[in-house]
């Protein structure tokens, strides 16, 4: 078993929030440098640390396994860390620090679409591979780069599911898609705005009603007054992207208002611990999910999707008693991607290895990763996971359901 502390927080700013303690390398591996400009203070700071939880634990695993065969010699990966506190300018400021300063020509992501959007000009400009598994705002891939890579599935298929699910209910009880009313609460970002257009979208093509279409509070502390007009509009689905603040604020706040809105779907749910800490209001509450582990998916070094979750638990005790957020799954996908393609382009060049990315084409626990000429990833869907007994049970798209949906929600 390994386990790695938590990092301390509030170093001076432009001051580098090192990465947690390395494990040391094996005698006979060299080492292959990463970096990552990543939240671990401000308001991403949640998801932040499990991203680069879910780095660390892809590193001692691949360790476990050999490391990364190049030729007849092995590497092992090894992180540099900063804390760009969630805030865009200070991530581009420290992607540079990483490749000027300290020479990194490789990138693990930051969190969050908006972190992304700000440092991938960094990386185009030097040439230097970023693989990504926290930004999914398709506005990411319409630029034309040609370092970015992303792991997972893009922002407007993340609630797709949840206004299919709306239509099939109202057909069910005897009304028609069209006579469903959709309300909309989004943080301003990318990533948020990106799941606005794409329900919006979607609600549309039903002939659907939006009664709401608003923005969430800034600092995502309190969207009592969004969630009164929910409660004096009577819609039939409410739509919530907030990322991790934002779902934890709108669980605890459903709950206290008495929302009872008969499908309500959100992102985060999962990295907010929303069952875990307001279980009653959580309860029947739809989760946009990357991964999850019934899902049957398997590689070579993690195991199962199953086997990734438990192992992941054991050498982090911290999650014992919680759900492993998607977040650190596809972190972990990430560095999956980086070590078969130094293995498939056999050298350390730093060019056949981006060639080599963009050739991607492989099965994982976390699913299949193949990137389009825009470095999305075409291969793996979304799933929608409901809050049923505490427990996050798939139950869309229907291939992948594990659970029946309960419908409507009943709130507690």
């Amino acid at each position: 078993m390994f386990h790695f502390g938590k990092l301390l927080a509030g170093a001076t700013a432009g001051a580098a929030l090192l990465a947690l303690p390395v494990v040391a390398q094996a005698e006979d591996c060299g080492t292959i440098d990463l970096g990552s400009a990543i939240s671990l203070t401000g308001k991403y700071s949640t998801n932040g640390i499990h991203a680069k939880n879910g780095y660390e634990y892809a590193i001692q695993k691949i360790k476990d396994a050999g490391g990364v065969k190049i030729g007849d010699k092995c590497y092992n990966f090894k992180v540099t860390y900063y804390d760009d506190e969630s805030k865009g300018d200070r991530g581009a400021t420290l992607a540079e620090r990483l490749i000027n300063q300290d020479k990194i020509q490789y990138l693990l992501g930051p969190y969050s679409s908006g972190l992304t959007k700000a440092i991938a000009p960094v990386t185009e400009e030097y040439k230097i591979p970023m693989v990504e598994a926290e930004g999914a705002s398709r506005s990411l891939f319409n630029k034309g780069y040609k370092y970015l890579f992303a792991v997972l599935s893009t922002s407007e298929q993340y609630l797709a599911s949840a206004v299919t699910l709306a239509a099939d209910m109202a057909k069910e009880s005897g009304k028609k898609p069209s006579d469903v009313k959709v309300a909309i609460a989004v943080e301003n970002d990318p990533f948020s705005l990106d799941i606005r257009a794409g329900v919006k979208e979607d609600a549309e093509k039903y002939g659907m009603k939006i009664v709401i279409d608003e923005q969430l509070p800034r600092d995502l502390s309190d969207m009592s007054a969004i969630l009164t007009k929910v409660k004096l509009l009577k819609p039939d689905l409410l739509v919530i992207s907030g990322h991790s603040k934002g779902a934890a604020t709108g669980t605890r706040q459903i709950g206290e208002m008495k929302i009872a809105t008969p499908m309500i779907a959100m992102t985060h749910c999962e990295a907010a611990d929303i069952t875990g800490k307001f279980p009653k209001a959580a309860e029947g509450i739809l989760c946009s999910t990357q991964w999850a582990e019934t899902l049957k998916y398997s590689d070579p070094i993690f195991g199962s999707a199953e086997d990734f979750y438990n192992g992941f638990k054991k050498a982090f005790p911290e999650y014992a008693d919680k759900e492993v957020p998607y977040q650190v799954a596809q972190a972990a996908a990430a560095v999956l991607v980086f070590k078969d393609a130094f293995e498939k382009a056999g050298t350390l060049d730093k060019e056949k290895v981006r060639d080599a990315i963009a050739a991607t084409d492989i099965q994982t626990f976390y699913g299949p990763i193949k990137f389009s000429p825009a470095g999305n990833n075409i291969a793996k869907p979304m799933v929608l996971r409901q809050v049923q007994d505490d427990k996050y049970n798939v139950v869309a798209p229907p291939k992948f359901a594990s659970s029946k949906l309960v419908w409507p929600r009943k709130p507690q």
